[in-house]
């Protein structure tokens, strides 16, 4: 693989080279080795993966916006998860990655499951004191993004982001696996834990505990819904000209932009460049 060295770090060593005392040809051949093997194991910290590069779809398998199935953007995201759960190569089409931020609008972001959603939102369960729970409480809004690698397509999700009511999660929570329930709460997620033995044990005493009686769920754990006021559909294009249509709600007072298009449910949409 090849690997390259940063245009800063080439101008250290011409200056070095400047400097160095060349009273011999020996000298030289010596300092020029030094130079060399410095520059060898600087640029082990660099790679260059510009040869990693994937075709996509043809200029033929583009996504016009004739293509659309709906001009309501949740049921255009049903079709295009319809597509990702019957497509073999997807292992888990519900998976997704979230992102949140703090109070000071430093972002995190990872992957969880979408267990449901509607024409109010997307809905997901977590620990309400993970770090993406505390951020939630401080910054109410969130990004979510499906990638379908085997179609090359994604979707991204931004929206506020509220609990959803406590007897939903209640009833979501007992209808897990008894082994679920109970990790969910062995796992005080994202505190510090001495060793995975510590949650072992735990987790024992939790099933010997609950063996013939329902577990009951922790306060610390619930649902979120994501309620959207921008979806984007994408497709990939081998030539890099992506298809990239964009769903909004209109604020109020707000009128039609220059290439936007009426859809359904207050929603507005139009085509972004790549």
């Amino acid at each position: 693989m090849r690997r390259i060295l940063s245009t800063n770090l080439l101008r250290r060593f011409i200056l070095f080279d400047r400097n160095l005392p060349f009273s011999s040809p020996l000298s030289a051949v010596k300092q020029g080795a030094f130079v060399l093997n410095l520059c060898r194991k600087a640029s082990s910290d660099s790679m260059d993966l510009s040869h990693m590069r994937k075709k996509y779809k043809g200029d033929e398998e583009c996504f016009e916006e004739n293509h659309l199935v709906s001009v309501d953007p949740i049921k255009q995201f049903g079709n295009w998860f319809d597509d990702a759960t019957k497509c073999s190569e997807i292992g888990e089409a519900n998976a997704m990655c979230i992102a949140t931020a703090n109070k000071d609008g430093r972002p995190s972001a990872r992957m969880v499951l979408l267990k449901g959603y509607s024409n109010d939102g997307f809905t997901f369960y977590t620990n309400y004191e993970s770090r993406k729970g505390v951020e939630l409480e401080s910054n109410p809004y969130a990004c979510l993004v499906f990638y379908w690698e085997p179609l090359n397509r994604q979707i991204r999700v931004e929206g506020s982001v509220e609990r959803i009511p406590a007897q939903a999660s209640c009833e979501y929570f007992h209808s897990r696996p008894k082994s679920s329930q109970i990790g969910a709460v062995v796992s005080r997620q994202s505190s510090p834990v001495p060793n995975r033995d510590y949650l072992r044990q735990k987790n024992v005493e939790l099933q010997e505990k609950y063996k013939d009686t329902e577990v009951p769920m922790p306060e610390y754990w619930g649902g979120y819904m994501v309620r959207p006021y921008s979806i984007e559909f994408w497709q990939g294009q081998t030539n890099r000209l992506h298809d990239r249509i964009v769903f909004s709600k209109l604020k109020d007072g707000e009128t039609l932009g220059e290439f936007q298009h009426e859809a359904e449910g207050g929603w507005v949409y139009q085509r972004l460049s790549p």
